[in-house]
């Protein structure tokens, strides 16, 4: 029997780097978008490690020419689901393509929907608009610390998000709260997440904190992670990866409070885990920076996540590979503070993975997915092709 050239894989995701607008970007208004590119078009990038895997040959980093020989097989994957959200990327990414997005809610929440979430939390809300989180608790902070009322809004996803302060409604509370609008709206109309997005400070002075929490819909097939859970190989996910999906195929999770404690997170795990898969999503490229159209903080937190990549190279293990994707696109160059439809990289490396091959673009991001099934034998999954063969 052939020993499997991997036996641990590593899985980073850099939340919203997408890297060019897909073909129909412009049904979703992200015509143009493109959240890596235009970034680097602004701020000369200060990433010798991504370049060297080959980043720079996916998209034109200005400032030194494209990588000639790269370390890692580098390529971009097409989202093929509907949708530019959070859940519909990551699950695709483990292997299910969803065929109709979740549903929307551009101009609020029906009256019907947002009374019967206020009997059952025993609040009036405010808000039930489509709106920037950091923007709407500027707008309404004051009035919720007066009122008692928790913020209700939603965005370009299919999320009903709540926002409150957390000396007027705790966290536990909130959470509460949101288990509430999960079952009207998630069970009860197949929305794609409720997030509980909690806020310290004072008015002029707001700042949301890592108490965060997404409660997702379960995934409706399975995933590579249901696959490898009956298969007695173990998933150790770090970040929201937990919650994006429900819990499902993951042995241990951790949350993480920003994308450097979810490095130490990935650290840790490369020390005590010799085997599965790793499974990291660093949100603050897509919460903190994307979300609230700072170009000069995503290039900035680009420039921290290189460095500590460059640190992490050099402990993979043999039978390691290190995946670095996306789930989305979020372009802070752009008006729009939402995510945006783009094609996402691939950036595979690993002591025993051939550098250099070029992936070329993918027609799903549940290439990854498959590829990971045949690296821990068991697929095939439903959806896409696997590229193991062109690195293995």
């Amino acid at each position: 029997m052939t020993t499997p050239a991997f036996s641990r894989v590593i899985v980073i995701v850099l939340d919203s780097l997408g890297v060019g607008e897909m073909p129909d970007a412009a049904e979703y208004g992200d015509q143009g978008s493109c959240t890596l590119g235009h970034i680097a078009r602004r701020v000369t990038l200060q990433v010798p490690a991504l370049r060297s895997l080959g980043l720079s040959r996916i998209v034109n980093l200005p400032g030194a020419p494209p990588e000639p020989a790269p370390a890692a097989a580098f390529g971009r994957m097409a989202e093929a689901a509907p949708g530019k959200d959070s859940v519909t990327g990551h699950w695709e990414l483990m292997g299910l393509t969803l065929d109709r997005p979740f549903p929307l809610y551009p101009n609020g929440f029906p009256e019907a929907i947002i009374r019967e979430f206020e009997r059952r939390v025993g609040r009036r809300s405010i808000g039930n608009v489509a709106a920037s989180g950091t923007v709407i608790i500027e707008q309404l902070g004051a009035e919720h610390m007066r009122t008692g009322c928790p913020i209700v809004y939603t965005s370009a996803d299919s999320v009903f998000q709540i926002a409150a302060h957390e000396e007027v409604i705790p966290v536990p509370e909130l959470y509460r709260e949101c288990e509430a609008a999960y079952d009207i709206l998630v069970r009860g109309h197949g929305l794609g997440r409720i997030i509980a997005r909690p806020f310290v400070g004072q008015p002029g002075s707001f700042r949301r904190t890592s108490n965060r929490h997404d409660f997702a819909i379960p995934p409706t097939g399975r995933t590579l992670l249901d696959h490898l859970a009956e298969a007695g190989v173990p998933v150790f996910a770090i970040g929201k990866i937990v919650d994006l999906f429900a819990g499902q195929g993951i042995a241990e999770s951790v949350h993480t409070t920003s994308d450097d404690d979810g490095m130490d997170q990935v650290e840790r795990a490369m020390a005590e885990r010799p085997r599965g898969l790793v499974f990291a999503n660093l949100v603050d490229f897509d919460t903190v920076y994307g979300h609230r159209n700072d170009v000069e903080g995503y290039a900035l937190n680009l420039e921290r996540f290189d460095a500590r990549l460059s640190e992490l190279l050099p402990r993979l293990r043999p039978d390691d590979l290190l995946v670095l994707t996306a789930d989305h696109g979020n372009d802070p160059t752009t008006p729009s503070t939402d995510h945006s439809r783009e094609y996402v990289p691939v950036l595979a490396r690993g002591p025993r993975a051939r550098g250099g091959v070029d992936l070329g673009t993918r027609s799903t991001y549940a290439d990854l997915g498959q590829t990971l099934a045949e690296v821990f034998g068991v697929g095939p999954l439903a959806h896409g092709t696997s590229f193991l063969a062109q690195i293995g």
